[in-house]
């Protein structure tokens, strides 16, 4: 249902809250805010298939935009609020959009980007005045407050993190139905998750990023309450969990190893029991750490492998994962398939390139055919990848191996870092680790760990020693990286992505 409905039926429950603040909407708020949003957008011009953008903080008004556009057939793009002002503007004009939407928190950037966005029509800015920017609390004041007469679904047309180069824009066809539609999105996760009104969802996570933005959307179809944290804390996480009555929630696998590496006594300090479904996606999980978690949890761990492009998914429960450790699942949309580099499909339990095949109309990179192409398989238009290497085993089950953009070759040997960073994760003298190939005269490439030492431990040779020798137990010696420099800091995303491109940047 679109959440309209809910706030006849309950005006003043909550449908978005910023944990720890008095900072939320209700039903009717959300409600009565996006369809004057709704109405002065239109008012200005804007109809089916145009494109709006925000820059916001975790804030409950993002999802005031979010379901404006949702309700008004609009694109939106949700940009990454801790880009610098030049990456800003190139977001903002490669998707066209014509309105813009800020927070004044982020008024610095926004004044800058200005310039460099002729094709935005209209500024506006809550929270705050914004040199260059109307206020956003005065125009949905001055607003109609008729819902628009047809309210054709829109869609969210997200960039992807960049992580391998700039970013570009993952766009679908608009759906050809209303807003009050029943989704796919959340026929398929709503039912998978249970979630419904009642759900309690914390989304601990950036909004600008598929999951967070699309699950929030998709608790508020539902008439639950999502729950924002303003950014990622270990134990704020935990707190929020007993404060709020957390019940559903989502995580990635560096938010597990966060709340693994707090003290004992911390992590027993909270009261976490009505939390009924913990969801992880977004990266590959070390399984010691997922073990770890379920252990502390219970079997409340589930889950999916998918991506922004949404070109098909697996899905795993705990007790599949504890039968199939390291497993991602079964595929539960779209068609999975492994090939080789010249597209052959692989047998079962070879490792190859993972593709899906799915009936729709395929995804593209916006303004990018190149890529695009590079995403097809080269026999079938119709099946898809965003470059991970895994296999399947007989029983149909996912196993990741990397991307293989990141696949290191020494000495004709195929390295997979991702399985070094695994090995390491919960290792207690490391807070975190990145493994990349650097050239070698001799190897071709050889490997190299970037280590973050965890408090107390001394970064320098005699630590290097120590990882080396615990890793000559865990894996291969051939894998075992040649050389540990220690850093202070690793490029990550806000969601625990490493930006590898950067990081290799700094060795080649």
């Amino acid at each position: 249902m679109y959440p309209g409905a809910y706030a006849a039926r309950f005006p003043d429950k909550p449908a978005v809250v910023l944990a720890g603040t008095d900072r939320a909407r209700t039903y009717r708020e959300l409600e009565d805010n996006s369809r004057r949003l709704a109405r002065l957008l239109y008012d200005a011009g804007l109809r089916r298939g145009d494109h709006i953008a925000m820059l916001t903080p975790n804030d409950p008004i993002a999802f005031e935009v979010y379901w404006a556009a949702l309700r008004s057939g609009l694109y939106i793009t949700a940009v990454n609020r801790h880009l610098a002002p030049g990456e800003v503007s190139y977001i903002v004009d490669d998707c066209g959009a014509r309105v813009l939407i800020v927070s004044a928190e982020l008024g610095a950037v926004a004044e800058q980007v200005v310039a460099d966005t002729p094709r935005v029509e209209l500024r506006l800015a809550f929270g705050g005045p914004v040199t260059g920017h109307g206020s956003y609390e005065d125009a949905l004041a001055a607003a109609s407050d008729e819902p628009l007469p047809d309210q054709p679904r829109g869609a969210d047309m997200l960039y992807s993190s960049g992580t391998t180069g700039r970013p570009k824009g993952i766009r679908r066809p608009l759906p050809d139905q209303q807003v009050d539609d029943p989704d796919g999105f959340t026929q398929l996760f709503g039912a998978l998750y249970g979630f419904d009104g009642d759900a309690v969802y914390l989304s601990p996570a950036p909004i600008y990023h598929a999951a967070p933005l699309r699950f929030g959307g998709m608790v508020q179809a539902l008439g639950g309450t999502v729950v924002l944290l303003e950014r990622f804390d270990a134990e704020a996480a935990l707190a929020a969990i007993e404060r709020y009555g957390v019940t559903h929630s989502q995580w990635v696998p560096t938010m597990f190893v966060r709340m693994l590496k707090l003290d004992e006594q911390v992590r027993e300090k909270y009261d976490l029991s009505t939390l009924k479904v913990a969801v992880h996606a977004a990266a590959p999980c070390p399984v010691e750490v997922k073990r770890a978690m379920i252990d502390w949890w219970g079997p409340i761990l589930y889950e999916y492998y998918a991506s922004t492009e949404s070109i098909g998914g697996t899905f795993i429960d705990s007790e599949q994962w504890l039968r199939k450790p390291g497993s991602v699942g079964q595929a539960g949309s779209g068609v999975l398939h492994i090939c080789a580099d010249d597209g052959t499909e692989l047998p079962t339990g070879e490792t190859g390139t993972v593709y899906f095949a799915s009936d729709g109309e395929p995804f593209t990179y916006h303004g990018d055919p190149a890529k695009t192409a590079e995403a097809r398989h080269p026999h079938h238009p119709n099946w898809s990848t965003t470059g991970d290497v895994g296999y399947v085993d007989e029983d149909g089950f996912l196993f990741l191996t990397d991307r293989k953009a990141f696949m290191i070759i020494s000495g004709g040997v195929n390295i997979y870092p991702q399985e070094i960073e695994n090995a390491l994760a919960l290792h207690p003298k490391v807070l975190d680790v990145a493994v990349i190939g650097v050239p070698d005269a001799e190897m071709g490439e050889s490997v190299l760990a970037a280590v973050q030492a965890a408090p107390g431990a001394a970064p320098g040779p005699e630590l290097g020693e120590e990882l080396r020798a615990y890793l000559r137990e865990q894996i291969a010696h051939y894998k075992v990286p040649r050389r540990f420099d220690f850093v202070d800091e690793l490029p990550r995303t806000p969601t625990g992505k490493l930006v590898k491109g950067r990081l290799r940047a700094q060795y080649t």
